[in-house]
C-alpha cells in the first residue's frame, strides 16, 4: 500500500480557499450583470460600443449564496494568513513559503500524470 504523507491543515485550507474562489467566480459568471433590476442600455457612442440586456437582478437566493461564499472566503483567508506556522519564518523565507502554499495546487502530485 502506498503511503501518502498527510497534508497540513494550512494546505487543506488553501485548497478549500481555491475551491471557494472558483465557485464564487462561476456563480458571478452565471448571475445577471446587475445586482438590482435594470432596464438595460446600449451605448454605441462610448469609446467602444457597449450594451447590456434588461435584467431582473439577483434573487434573494443569489444574494444569500454570494454572501455565504464571501464569508467563507474571508474566514479561510484570515485563518490561513494568521496560521501560527508563519511566525517561525522571516524575510525571504516567509515570502517563499507563502508563495509555495498559494501555488501548491498547481503542482501535480505523484499520482497525477504530468501534462
Amino acid at each position: 500500500m502506498l503511503h501518502r504523507p498527510q497534508k497540513s491543515n494550512r494546505f487543506i485550507m488553501q485548497e478549500a480557499l481555491h475551491q471557494v474562489a472558483h465557485t464564487l467566480r462561476a456563480l458571478y459568471d452565471r448571475l445577471p450583470w446587475s445586482v438590482e433590476p435594470h432596464p438595460g442600455f446600449s451605448d454605441p457612442e462610448y469609446w467602444r460600443p457597449r450594451q447590456r440586456p434588461a435584467t431582473d437582478g439577483w434573487t434573494e437566493d443569489d444574494h444569500a449564496e454570494v454572501q455565504r461564499l464571501r464569508v467563507r472566503q474571508m474566514e479561510l483567508t484570515i485563518t490561513i494568513a494568521t496560521h501560527p506556522f508563519w511566525k517561525a519564518l522571516e524575510g525571504p523565507d516567509l515570502v517563499t513559503a507563502r508563495t509555495m502554499l498559494k501555488h501548491a495546487h498547481d503542482t501535480p502530485t505523484a499520482d497525477t500524470p504530468a501534462a
